[in-house]
């Protein structure tokens, strides 16, 4: 799939769920703050209750673009852990290898901070890491390894190129964007994560 094409599908996909997931969505929001189709500027009938946890199932997803499997996968974690489970699903998602290079600075979007990781440019501890749902510990530092840290797209975010985009740095992660390096301080608590869900409506979904 090209580049352009899959900022289409995102923008759309934007629109759909009534949430900018990347930079240029919000662009095509400002323009069109409607959902996508024939129908879109119609105003919504009455959803059903199955509707409206559906689509805030949806929204998490595309905010960490997890496939269906994943995010089953991490309710059912999530579920055995202690506490709130909405809570902990995503404290947990938030400590994935790709959302936190996200939360970094290190990339620009979610899909662009899975691919520095797949393509073998995050060092986690010094050592290589290309799994985007690798689990990064409180105490663990990533860094873009020195070598790609020459290169251009890594010599713009560390300029801060994608600050304007990207919310406030969160309060777990001490990172020094000159260096490109990044240290998870302590777990991640809900109400920091930058993250727009209610994560009860997606408990319910599937406790259906």
């Amino acid at each position: 799939m090209s580049s352009v094409t899959r900022s289409r599908r995102q923008v759309r996909l934007s629109r759909a769920l009534g949430l900018a997931l990347t930079p240029k969505a919000v662009k095509h929001f400002e323009k069109r703050p409607y959902p996508p189709g024939e129908h879109g500027r119609a105003r919504r009938r009455t959803e059903s209750d199955y509707a409206v946890r559906l689509r805030e199932k949806q929204r998490l997803r595309a905010q960490y673009a997890l496939r269906e499997k994943q995010l089953a996968r991490a309710y059912e974690d999530a579920r055995k852990a202690p506490g709130l489970t909405g809570e902990a699903l995503v404290e947990n998602l938030e400590t994935r290898l790709d959302a936190l290079v996200l939360r970094s600075g290190f990339a620009r979007t979610i899909l662009q901070a899975r691919q520095v990781v797949t393509h073998r440019h995050i060092l986690v501890d010094g050592k290589i890491v290309d799994r985007p749902s690798f689990r990064v510990k409180p105490g663990q530092t990533l860094q873009v390894k020195p070598k790609s840290q020459a290169t251009t797209p890594f010599q713009v975010a560390a300029a801060g190129a994608h600050r304007d985009v990207l919310p406030a740095v969160p309060g777990y992660l001490d990172v020094q964007l000159e260096k490109l390096t990044a240290t998870l301080t302590r777990a991640p608590k809900r109400a920091e994560i930058p993250v727009t869900c209610e994560v009860q409506l997606v408990v319910e979904y599937y406790a259906r």
